[in-house]
């Protein structure tokens, strides 16, 4: 049974649970149950940003594939404006996934390099088939001058761009769909300090034109702290800890979060 949602709430998991199998033993002949979820429960509100943070093998890019229904979990439920998600299939889910996209780490390697950047951008109202061809090639043109880019480099390929460009193609690419979610997996972790900035930036300016919810996946709560409203950490799986910004920001009650806070450049230890 599925728990009330409150108005405000967009999308909320109850409970995730996901094991992974891993080989085990001296020769690597038996194997063992990984628990990469246990028990994990979040609350996403509508035009708000929720930062999961954790560092490599916490759970937290699980969680999002989950989130998405790119991997099936083994127990709990997602809710996205009260559907179950996982109780969907065929054309009903293909349906609600238009309003759920994601943006990926690495601007290299989640574009396909033989297709070119008006095709990138413009697959996804293809395969919804939302609008005419002309309706559909002006909206992914209007896309990529909203994300700071030209007209002209949409007959361009992904390799004549720099990484900062590309993620802005693979932003793009998400918001062309008018998406109601965004995961954010650890979008700006490729990037130069000063190219995060501006993608940063530009992430915040879009959720208010467009009315975006963000689940912002990272392992630095120096980035997390200028884009969310609240913050999950989680730790081998489990949520360790969670609160608004400033709350974890100022007053970390747990160790690990203190950890993770002590890793920031300049940062005097709790």
């Amino acid at each position: 049974m599925s728990q009330q949602i409150s108005e405000n709430i967009i999308l909320q998991a109850n409970h995730l649970v996901k094991s992974y199998s891993q080989r085990s033993g001296r020769f690597g002949f038996g194997s063992s149950q990984v628990k990469a979820l246990d028990d994990v429960s979040i609350s996403l509100k509508a035009g708000s940003t929720l930062a999961v943070v954790g560092e490599s093998g916490s759970g937290k890019s699980t969680l999002a594939r989950c989130l998405l229904q790119l991997h099936p979990f083994d127990g709990g439920e997602v809710i996205f404006e009260g559907q179950d998600l996982a109780k969907l299939q065929g054309q009903a889910l293909r349906d609600v996934r238009k309003y759920l996209q994601m943006v990926f780490q690495d601007p290299f390697a989640s574009l396909n390099p033989r297709m070119k950047v008006g095709e990138i951008v413009g697959e996804g109202l293809l395969i919804h088939g939302m609008g005419s061809a002309t309706e559909q090639k002006q909206r992914m043109l209007q896309m990529l001058l909203r994300v700071g880019l030209s007209a002209d480099d949409a007959l361009k390929y992904p390799h004549q761009f720099s990484g900062g460009q590309r993620q802005r193609i693979g932003i793009a690419r998400a918001l062309v769909l008018n998406p109601k979610v965004v995961v954010c997996d650890e979008p700006v972790s490729a990037l130069d300090v000063s190219v995060q900035a501006q993608i940063l930036l530009l992430l915040k300016e879009l959720q208010q034109e467009m009315g975006l919810s963000y689940i912002f996946i990272s392992h630095d709560l120096r980035v997390v702290r200028h884009v969310a409203d609240e913050i999950v950490v989680m730790h081998k799986g489990k949520i360790v800890e969670q609160g608004a910004v400033e709350a974890i920001y100022n007053a970390p009650q747990q160790p690990y979060t203190q950890q993770l806070l002590s890793a920031i450049p300049g940062r005097k230890a709790a």
